[in-house]
């Protein structure tokens, strides 16, 4: 998913629901509820190409090697060209979003290089996928078994597009059975869903859904877009049980009980791990997305996160010391990386091939690498983090950012 939506004008007669649905129409022949939001405010590219960018020794990236661009964090280093230490290392890569139903992004896959993983008496290699693999199972089964050959260990939680049916065939009778067919997959391929150590690291998928009580900020009312309904995708390509529903808490209740189940296992990894990397599909925090005035579709933060989701990080990573807490979540496509009451926070979205062209963030740094035999100390630039690691929210303010005043003000009308 990713920030935005054309607004619908003001209706002034009886045909504002069907003026509504032709905007939400054309938007969907264009768009995704998520495309790319501009840079915050104060923030040009041109600061971002002065930069000095900061390497992560080991990390790798997909050959062949790109032209270097201007990137929404900071760059991983090149391919290593020398062997790796004989000292057995341990490296964690992440990625969300991946969407390998685009071609471009199935080939980013692809290139990854193939020697990654290998674990020749070297150290561990692992992957963690923090959702939205592929729309339908068969893309995702041949992804996840390319990454599978890539890395010796892979990680994966569900996102809300790898749940999706309009695709399937009638393949499944609701979104839950999908999930078990994912999960099945996963099993087969040697993937895991479930905690796990790796080296001195714990590392713990949380499933997880979103709710509209996720979102406890003021409204932006001084426009009109299409409901969410009509701009979220899930409503209708995800179906569900009579019992359970996108419009209560319903969802995300279930999604975070699946977690219950774990229980055990999640206890023995935090006695046994120095660190822990927790992830999740979807957003813990509201603080972790723009404000509403700088989103072109200011609903957006009510699909989402859960508070069940960082209710539940929190109580795992209680007893962790300074820098030895991670989570790293996906969805929204916004590079992100941040310290909020002591936990780092993480975003490295593949996203959508139009949004890398148009958002500075190329794939020349993913996956990226978050740890090696320990997390990197530093923040690294990412647009959105870093502006709101420099200036305070402020989520009373309703005011519409300058680049979402003049779209809206270009193509529609204000109340």
């Amino acid at each position: 998913m990713t920030p935005h939506l054309p607004a619908v004008a003001s209706p002034s007669s009886s045909s504002s629901t069907t003026t509504t649905s032709r905007a939400a129409a054309a938007y969907h022949h264009h768009h995704h509820l998520l495309d790319a939001a501009a840079a915050p405010p104060s923030s040009s590219p041109h600061q971002y190409r002065r930069r000095r960018r900061r390497r992560v020794p080991g990390c790798l990236r997909p050959r062949p090697p790109r032209a270097a661009s201007v990137r929404c964090c900071a760059a991983a280093a090149p391919a290593p060209q020398a062997a790796v230490p004989a000292a057995a290392t341990t490296r964690v890569f992440v990625v969300s979003d991946l969407h390998t139903d685009y071609p471009e992004n199935m080939d980013w896959v692809r290139r990854l290089p193939a020697e990654v993983g290998a674990g020749k008496g070297q150290g561990v290699d692992a992957l963690v996928v923090a959702g939205d693999v592929a729309e339908t199972r068969d893309n995702f089964a041949r992804t996840m078994e390319v990454l599978r050959e890539r890395f010796a260990a892979v990680f994966y939680v569900p996102g809300n597009h790898d749940l999706w049916l309009r695709r399937e065939g009638g393949r499944y009778m609701d979104s839950l059975e999908k999930l078990t067919a994912l999960l099945d997959a996963c099993s087969e391929l040697g993937v895991d869903t479930g905690p796990r150590t790796i080296g001195d690291l714990g590392i713990i998928p949380l499933f997880s859904w979103y709710h509209k009580s996720f979102d406890k900020e003021k409204d932006v009312n001084s426009v009109r877009v299409p409901s969410l309904e009509m701009a979220c995708k899930d409503f209708h390509a995800c179906q569900w049980p009579s019992d359970l529903t996108n419009d209560d808490e319903a969802l995300a209740l279930y999604f975070d009980k699946l977690n219950d189940k774990n229980h055990d296992a999640i206890e023995e990894v935090k006695s046994s791990s120095k660190q822990i990397l927790t992830f999740s599909h979807f957003v813990p925090r509201q603080e972790l997305c723009p404000e509403k005035r700088m989103l072109y579709y200011p609903y957006l933060p009510k699909v989402i996160g859960s508070d069940f989701l960082e209710r539940r990080l929190r109580d795992i990573h209680s007893n962790r010391k300074d820098g030895a807490a991670c989570h790293v979540f996906g969805h929204t496509h916004f590079c992100w990386d941040s310290v909020v009451d002591e936990i780092r926070y993480v975003q490295a979205p593949l996203a959508y091939p139009r949004e890398r062209k148009r958002r500075m963030n190329s794939e020349g740094w993913l996956p990226f690498c978050v740890y090696r035999d320990g997390f990197n100390p530093e923040i690294y630039p990412a647009l959105w983090s870093d502006y709101y690691n420099k200036n305070k929210r402020e989520p009373e303010n309703t005011q519409l950012a300058p680049w979402v005043a003049s779209h809206f003000a270009k193509y529609h009308k204000f109340h």
